[in-house]
């Protein structure tokens, strides 16, 4: 894979974790995502199928 195409699936999987964090409050299940350069720090519950779905999608060349 080249370097555009990592960069794209890291900024899809962040941007995935970010969207999920901010509809878990509703849920009662708190996510928080704290991104830094190189790495992130996840707490709370993630919805794999959704972040395989995002992932998949960006390695397909779609939003």
């Amino acid at each position: 894979m080249s370097e555009d195409g990592n960069e794209a699936v890291r900024e899809a999987l962040l941007a995935e974790l970010q969207r999920q964090a901010e509809t878990s409050a509703d849920a009662g299940d708190r996510l928080t995502v704290e991104p830094g350069p190189d790495k992130v720090v996840i707490h709370g519950p993630v919805d794999l199928d959704d972040l395989a779905m995002v992932v998949m999608g960006s390695l397909a060349g779609g939003p």
